[in-house]
């Protein structure tokens, strides 16, 4: 397998190449694809005790510069053929653009066009650095970050780093979550990575192509590795970010260090005043149910409506029933595949036990009588899009999420009741011109990331945080006082 493409170990930036393999396949044809090094816990132990080193050269180099090597990293991600490695070893290929997406839907099965989608969402972020950054900072002179003291009007701010590495352990879900790490960056904060064991394209991809733009190597790390590598990161990086399932992420909740992105049970919320127009928010329910393949935290898998909701769950039905599964290079495709079609097949039994209970009824199945929700096409397992009508919130069919377009609508009694059950909801649109209902909203707690208004819970605000955020999570803000002539020597410290 010596010609196949090789995914390399990053240790700070210098590629590695481990005697452990893993291999990747084309999940349509079985054919390998590419091998990818796998990275020991010893070894991840090991170089992390150089974690403050890294942080040195990060840190030698003004945010503002910074800020103009991720712009130019835009560019060259989505335009320059990138290497792999950049050793000049067996494998060590140089991936356009176009080598990138198609490598990316036959590891995970994401579709070309959503690749295509994709790819455009990180250069969305990586271009507009500046903003993004300024949004995480309200606004915080990106001078501060350099000396670690500043003045904000007429007073003065001291912001401690609490970090020296960011880790974060990565999914395979989606190309678009990965917009939420490179701010860490303009932070001064180096990045320590375990990529999804199928897609270590996208974090690759950005690290060389950050690299290229003159980005300090020591700033990233890539480790493929196995549970106990990821592990690892989590304990011996400062503040971390972890990616799963429920029961993933839930073993690290209450720790600080740990900033968890689970499943986002985001919501389309409709209240009683805008109930009664059922045809204008179809397009919006379905989008936020289907768009990017259902794949996101960030899509619909709830809809909660006060009055008229078969006739909206009936009407979005129909649409979502219409999307069919297409083969990976098809350019209409909308679907995603399973990699394992086992998984599938078991996520379809699951909707069936809940289906079998009293309350609920699964209605795009009356749109497609005879035909299975399990789909193959172009050599791929997919599930056609689902969408289930349950007549209690506290049904545990209301509060179920999967990673393809399946979501349950529910009606309730009152503008009230819509926040008495919601339980957590990473997006939550709100549909009303009702003032009170307004008011409830923004002081709902349950709703991380709120969309008053027909705004689909897809889009995003990259300025905005995202379960969390990123700079609160780096820095902490401390008391700090002066005598004159004192700060010049602390920004010398710090390198200002």
């Amino acid at each position: 397998m010596a010609d196949l493409p090789h995914v390399p170990v990053l240790r700070a930036g210098v590629p590695y190449r481990s005697l452990k393999v893993n291999t990747l396949h084309d999940i349509r044809t079985g054919a390998p694809v590419a091998t990818v090094s796998q990275a020991g816990a010893g070894m991840i132990r090991r170089d992390l005790l150089r974690k403050g080193e890294h942080r040195a050269a990060l840190a030698a180099v003004p945010a503002e510069e910074l800020v103009r090597i991720c712009e130019d990293a835009a560019r060259r991600f989505a335009e320059d053929a990138l290497p792999l490695a950049g050793d000049g070893g067996p494998g060590d290929a140089h991936l356009s653009p176009d080598d990138y997406v198609e490598l990316l839907a036959a590891t995970t099965g994401m579709p070309v066009a959503l690749g295509h989608a994709n790819l455009l969402k990180i250069v969305d972020v990586l271009s507009s650095m500046r903003d993004l950054v300024g949004g995480l900072t309200r606004g915080l002179d990106l001078a501060v970050i350099d000396r670690g003291w500043g003045e904000e009007g007429r007073r003065m701010v001291s912001y401690l780093p609490q970090a020296d590495a960011l880790g974060a352990v990565l999914p395979n879900n989606s190309p678009g979550v990965h917009g939420l790490w490179p701010p860490s960056l303009v932070l001064k904060t180096p990045l320590v990575l375990k990529p999804g064991s199928t897609e270590p394209w996208t974090p690759l991809r950005i690290a060389q192509a950050l690299r290229a733009a003159g980005c300090p190597p020591e700033a990233m790390s890539i480790y493929p590795t196995d549970h106990n590598g990821a592990v690892q990161i989590l304990l011996h990086t400062d503040r971390s970010l972890f990616f799963g399932d429920a029961s993933t992420v839930q073993s690290w909740a209450g720790s600080g260090k740990v900033q968890l992105h689970g499943p986002g049970w985001s919501k389309v919320m409709v209240a009683a005043d805008a109930a009664a127009n059922v045809d204008a928010h179809v397009d919006l329910v379905v989008d936020s149910i289907a768009r990017n393949g259902g794949r996101s935290c960030i899509n619909a898998s709830g809809v909660w409506t006060v009055g008229n909701g078969r006739a909206l769950a009936e009407a979005a039905a129909a649409k979502l029933a219409a999307i069919e599964p297409r083969a990976l290079d098809d350019p209409a495709a909308q679907l995603a595949s399973f990699p394992d079609p086992a998984v599938a097949e078991a996520v379809s039994a699951m909707i069936d036990g809940l289906v079998e209970q009293d309350g609920v009824e699964d209605l795009t199945a009356a749109h497609r009588p005879g035909v299975s929700r399990v789909a193959v096409a172009g050599g791929c397992t997919f599930l056609r899009p689902t969408l289930l009508y349950v007549d209690d919130p506290n049904h545990p069919a209301a509060q179920t999420e999967f990673g393809f377009p399946f979501a349950s609508v529910v009606e309730l009694p009152s503008n009230e009741a819509l926040f008495d059950h919601l339980g957590p909801t990473l997006v939550g649109t709100v549909i009303t011109d009702d003032p009170a209902t307004r008011r409830q909203a923004m002081a709902c707690r349950a709703i991380d990331r709120l969309n008053l208004g027909a705004i689909p819970t897809f889009k995003m605000s990259w300025d905005q945080p995202h379960e969390g955020n990123l700079f609160d999570h780096l820095y902490q803000q401390r008391a700090f006082q002066a005598v004159a002539g004192s700060t010049d020597d602390a920004a010398q410290a710090a390198g200002g």
